[in-house]
């Protein structure tokens, strides 16, 4: 009886000291599996990558701040394309209640899309957080993320925040729950898609009623992008597309920075001479609007009438512009 009882007895004392020694492995190895969570794998050039996401996006953003939501607009890098796999749609709502483009006499640079009050906000990508703040006059309580594929996103008129800044997320994460604070109307979500700055219509990457991405990839061909999705310069592919029309490109996640075009050119009129028969067609002009700008001086310095101005760029008479926006002068 005493044989079996000491038997017992080491039998315990070894289980428990094995136990003891996964849990001190589990307990070293915890620091390293933290570190990995803010690590992401990826393939560039068929090569395994990391990308760190305490700096998504760092070879094209020069700066990282908590003070301003948005970005002054700039050059754009040409043919830059942005990876939209592993996606995750921001709200499982289907039903867009305000487009992109003008609005109310300015321009509306995202969707609202309509959620009610306590519904769940999802990180579209992953990436860090950049901005957790209230605005009363607008977006209300809002956050914005950074993500290594170049965007940034923005979630607006939320009911509260449940990230904090500096925070690495996932995509599909829970951020925030859905609200009607700040200048809202109603319970919705406002969300923007920005590229260094730049509003880009979120519909021409994200399908709400279809609830999915419009293609694996959005294209930016030449640097310039225009407020709807008929204008816009810009393509989606697939991954089997990307295969068999591979483009020239750098994207937020090579070690290299893109080099970068500007948007605008400017020229004199006389250097837009009227198209002759026979000739090859002139290049188009655009322009970026700056602060202090207005149609008609715009339109002056490229000499046009105000109304050919309006006409080129489908805007009514008495519209009202903004800056960054694009305009054609020619």
């Amino acid at each position: 009886m005493i044989r079996i009882l000491k038997t017992i007895t080491f039998v315990a004392l070894t289980l428990s000291s094995l136990s003891m020694s996964a849990q001190d492995l589990l307990a070293n190895r915890a620091p390293s599996d933290r570190k990995l969570t803010d690590l992401k794998t990826i393939k560039i050039n068929n090569t395994p990558a990391f990308i760190d996401l305490h700096n998504p996006a760092g070879d094209i953003y020069s700066t990282w701040d908590h003070t301003s939501a948005l970005i002054a607009p700039g050059a754009l890098p040409p043919n830059f394309k942005v990876d939209l796999r592993g996606f995750a749609m921001p709200t499982p709502s289907r039903k867009i209640t305000s487009k992109f483009g003008p609005r109310w006499g300015r321009q509306h640079k995202g969707l609202d899309i309509k959620v009610y009050i306590g519904d769940t906000i999802y990180a579209a990508f992953d990436g860090k957080v950049r901005i957790v703040k209230y605005n009363a006059g607008g977006w209300g309580y809002y956050v914005v993320l950074r993500h290594p594929n170049g965007l940034e996103t923005l979630y607006g008129h939320l009911s509260k925040q449940l990230v904090k800044e500096d925070e690495i997320v996932r995509a599909g994460q829970p951020i925030g729950l859905g609200g009607n604070s700040g200048a809202s109307t109603g319970s919705h979500l406002h969300f923007e898609t920005r590229l260094l700055g730049t509003a880009i219509n979120p519909a021409l990457m994200f399908d709400f009623e279809g609830q999915d991405v419009t293609g694996d990839y959005y294209v930016v061909n030449t640097g310039t992008i225009q407020n709807t999705k008929k204008a816009a310069v810009a393509t989606t592919l697939t991954a089997k597309e990307e295969v068999q029309n591979p483009l020239v490109h750098e994207t937020a996640l090579t070690p290299k920075a893109p080099q970068v075009a500007p948007i605008a050119t400017e020229a004199p009129a006389s250097s837009t001479p009227k198209q002759e028969e026979g000739k090859a067609p002139k290049k188009e002009v655009v322009y970026v609007v700056k602060a202090k700008d207005t149609p008609y001086s715009i339109a002056k310095n490229h000499g046009i009438s105000l109304e050919q101005l309006y006409k080129l760029n489908g805007l009514k008479k008495g519209s009202q512009i903004f800056v960054g926006q694009v305009l054609k002068c020619s």
